[in-house]
């Protein structure tokens, strides 16, 4: 792996709370003891279920027409153009079935017919990859990794984020590129499957080849970063890179099931960064029984790089004019100080 420093967590990570809503010892000051760590795992997950609403329910009774298949090497814009056509049957059929909302969600996904789409299946939750952007001429390519409940039904809010991050990219350096890789069955936000790696292990064995399949579609030595926002960053933790992959960068991460970024199957060079408002900051960093994810990227015994991610909250990574956006724009473009806070 290439060198890294390991910072100061700083404001970026400031008021890690990891003690219960009912006054129950903090992580710093538990005992040790089995039961106890449990207990206030248990809490904690509790009270996200209280908090934190599922944003959107499965569509699996959505019918939909089986997702376009593609040689290896085919190009980016023979590919659009097929899940163009895929995403405008997937409305029709779903217009059929009366599900109007999913229909008109699919319909805006199409852009008039100007999406750029490498895939796209609308069976279920679905899944969809976009770019955003000149990817064959590009040399600076951002690989935006969603969290919980990112589904065809929330692409938009997605989607938004993938915008703003290219627009701030293009800002500076034209020759650069977005792809919004909702790519896997996220966990939702309150489920069992999202205490665990299961959904993330999967979702790694699609991201790593296609990956191997992205950098053949860009422009000769250019650069790719992996963005990784809250369970994202458990999938990113356990994929598996190439040397086009420079950075990858951690935020909004429950923890990543690794205790160390030496410990993460990559070259790159690894940052994290947390909003000071950020909820995800109370979440425990254990791991029992496979359940949980251990330590904390933004603490500097972790050795990652960490950048400077404001005040905002879980949701605010990627929206325009924040100093998180910013931080994450420098880390694609390689201009981010190393290891040091704005």
């Amino acid at each position: 792996m290439a060198a890294r420093g390991t910072g100061t967590a700083g404001t970026a990570g400031a008021a890690r709370t990891t003690g219960t809503a009912d006054g129950a010892p903090t992580a710093g000051t538990r005992s040790g003891s089995r039961g106890r760590r449990r207990r206030t795992l248990l809490a904690a997950l509790v009270a996200s279920a209280v908090i934190f609403p599922v944003s959107a329910a499965a569509s699996a009774d959505v019918p939909a027409p089986p997702p376009a298949a593609f040689a290896e090497d085919a190009a980016p814009h023979s590919r659009y153009a097929a899940n163009r056509a895929g995403l405008a049957e997937a409305a029709r059929m779903a217009e059929e079935a009366g599900r109007t909302g999913r229909a008109a969600r699919l319909r805006a996904m199409e852009a008039d017919g100007t999406a750029q789409f490498l895939a796209f299946d609308g069976r279920g939750r679905g899944r969809a990859v976009e770019v955003l952007g000149d990817l064959e001429s590009a040399d600076r390519i951002a690989v935006l990794v969603p969290g919980s409940d990112t589904t065809l039904d929330t692409y938009q809010r997605f989607r938004a984020g993938a915008v703003a991050l290219g627009q701030r990219l293009q800002a500076e350096h034209p020759r650069s590129a977005v792809v919004a890789w909702l790519g896997y069955d996220t966990p939702g936000t309150v489920s069992t499957t999202v205490l665990t790696a299961d959904r993330a292990d999967e979702a790694a064995s699609e991201l790593a080849p296609f990956l191997n399949r992205l950098t053949g579609m860009t422009a000769p030595g250019s650069r790719l970063s992996l963005l990784c926002h809250s369970y994202g960053s458990v999938v990113c933790a356990r994929t598996p890179t190439g040397p086009a992959v420079t950075a990858i960068a951690l935020f909004g991460s429950p923890g990543t099931g690794a205790e160390s970024a030496d410990e993460l199957p990559t070259g790159a060079r690894v940052w994290a960064g947390r909003g000071g408002a950020d909820w995800i900051s109370g979440v425990p960093h254990v791991r029992l029984g496979g359940i949980g994810f251990g330590a904390d990227p933004v603490d500097p015994a972790f050795g990652a790089w960490v950048f400077a991610a404001g005040p905002g909250g879980h949701s605010d990574y990627l929206k325009p004019g924040t100093e998180s956006l910013d931080g994450l724009a420098a880390i694609v473009l390689g201009t981010a100080p190393e290891g040091r806070h704005a």
